[in-house]
Parts: C-alpha cells; structure tokens; sequence
C-alpha cells in the first residue's frame, strides 16, 4: 500500500501546547520498513486545488499571515511559514493518497483529517479541509464523480459537512460525541451522535449504520477519517471505546468497501491520549491492516 507522510515539516509549537504534533514522526517510525507499505512525501497542495474548497481571501491571510488574532484563536496553532508549509504537505498527502487508492484499491495519508476546516475559515487545529479538496481534486480530474466520507473521529467533520452540504456528488458520515466539541454541530448527510462514556456495542452499532449508509450512496471514492479519539483512554474524547473496538471499527469500513469494489483513502485525524504510544498504537493499526489488504489482493493464488 501507498502511504504519504509529512512529519518531517514541522510545525513549531509553544512549551506544553495539547496538540500530540510528535505523534506524526512516530507512526512514521513505527510502520517504516514494513514490507507491505511503501512510503512517500507528498507534494504540497496546489493553490489550483486549494481554491476549488477555500476562499481565495481566506488562503491569502493565511499564506501572508494576515490572519486575524481570532482566526488564529480558533485554529489553535500559531502562525508560522512552517504552518503554511506543514498545512499544504498535509492536503497534499490525502490529494495523493486519493489517487493512489483509485489505481490501487487502498492507500492512506499518515496525517490530514482536518474535517473542522471550513471554506473560509480554520478551527481546531485544522487550516485547510483536505477530505475536500481531495474529493474535488478527483472530480476534477474525471477519475471519481461521487465520493463519501466516513468521518469516525469522535469530533464531528463540521467543516467537511458544511462544504458539502447541498452536494449529492459526496456523501457525509459522521459518527461523534453528541456533547463533545464542536459546540455547534453542522449536518452531515448521517449523523450519528453517541453520549458520553459510550462504550464498544453503541459504537461498533453506529459505524455499521454509518458505513451502510456511505454504501448506499453507490460512491466511487471513500474517505475514511480514522481519528483515534474515541478510545477510551483519549483526554478529549469521552467515549469508552477498547482497543479491540477501533480495530473493530476499521474492520468494518475495510471489509463494507472491498465488498462493494469501493477504492478507499484513510487519512488519520484526531488522537489525544495521555500516552502518545496508545495513538500511535491505534493510528498504526488502521495503517497495517489495510496495507494487509492491498497485500492480500495481490499475493498469487496457490498452484
């Protein structure tokens, strides 16, 4: 399987900010030299397939640094060049990594899923949308008229649903924390809100119905957003759910979209747990199991 990863443009960030930026190079670390994956630096995102998602007023703030002391307040990272760089490499890794999974069946972005971007604005931790300008670069493209995305961080995709919303070219699934942020939720195409301390059985309930549903749309392209956040030991996530029941959760989108012949790209998202190894544990899973896949689809039948 083809994976993307960026980690070594770093995003400076002050003494004990919250956001795990470390992970990055150790999932890197951790799956290199695996030999059913093959790793690559993705080219930075265009400013072409930048403005099919973003407005073009809102990419200049951020390419000039002109974003307002609020922008930068709701994006939660301060503004560097470095974060312009790291954001674009970051879309870039899921625009290749869609294609790559259209010739390849499989192939993942080892970053990305920063589903609270909005057209014209960044929130929580994420500038630009890269699901979205990814399903549009596609499109564009000719190679995929309809999209979905399974959206299983435990914080909704609102910016992914609000940039869609209106669009039956792509398809939105979102499986949450009802209470948990963002505050104000948009509309997915399916929502699936869980209340807090939910454990692996409501969950696993809510990703099978979201995954029938992304189905259902007959899409050409899936996105899977696999935050790790939902696990129970995450800081921010406030569900219960197991180890053994994100490796559940995966199983199911891979098992749905290899039988409905549906290339899948999975970018990573969200993870905020108190060990750092306990998101990387989880974020390699997703990684190496579907890498088993392509890996299995291309192994020659006995004689």
């Amino acid at each position: 399987m083809r994976a993307f990863y960026c980690d070594h443009f770093v995003l400076p960030l002050p003494e004990g900010h919250r956001f795990p930026m470390e992970k990055y190079a150790l999932l890197r670390e951790r799956v290199a030299g695996n030999p059913t994956l093959t790793l690559s630096v993705p080219n930075a995102a265009t400013e072409e397939s930048l403005l099919r998602v973003h407005d073009a007023a809102y990419l200049g703030r951020v390419e000039q640094g002109l974003l307002s002391r609020d922008e930068v307040r709701r994006i939660g990272f301060p503004w560097s060049e470095q974060l312009v760089e790291r954001s674009k490499r970051s879309v870039g890794g899921t625009v290749a990594a869609a294609h790559a999974a259209l010739e390849d069946g499989i192939s993942s972005n080892l970053a990305g899923g920063t589903h609270h971007a909005f057209s014209d604005r960044g929130e929580g931790f994420c500038v630009f949308n890269d699901v979205a300008v990814a399903a549009r670069d596609v499109q564009a493209a000719g190679q995929a008229h309809r999209c979905a995305v399974i959206d299983l961080d435990v914080h909704q995709g609102n910016g992914t649903a609000a940039i869609f919303a209106g669009d039956d070219s792509v398809f939105t699934v979102s499986v949450h924390g009802e209470a948990n942020y963002p505050f104000r939720k948009e509309e997915s195409d399916l929502d699936l809100p869980l209340p807090d301390g939910a454990d692996d059985d409501p969950f696993l309930d809510a990703v099978r119905t979201g995954v029938r549903g992304a189905i259902s749309s007959h899409p050409e392209l899936v996105f899977y957003v696999a935050g790790a956040d939902a696990y129970a030991g995450d800081k921010l996530g406030r569900l219960a759910v197991s180890k053994q029941g994100m490796r559940e959760r995966d199983s199911l989108v891979f098992d749905a979209c290899e039988a409905a012949g549906v290339p899948l790209a999975i970018v990573m998202s969200g993870g905020y747990a108190e060990l750092v190894s306990d998101i990387v544990d989880i974020h390699a899973s997703t990684i190496l199991s579907g890498a088993a896949r392509v890996h299995a689809r291309r192994a020659p039948e006995p004689t």
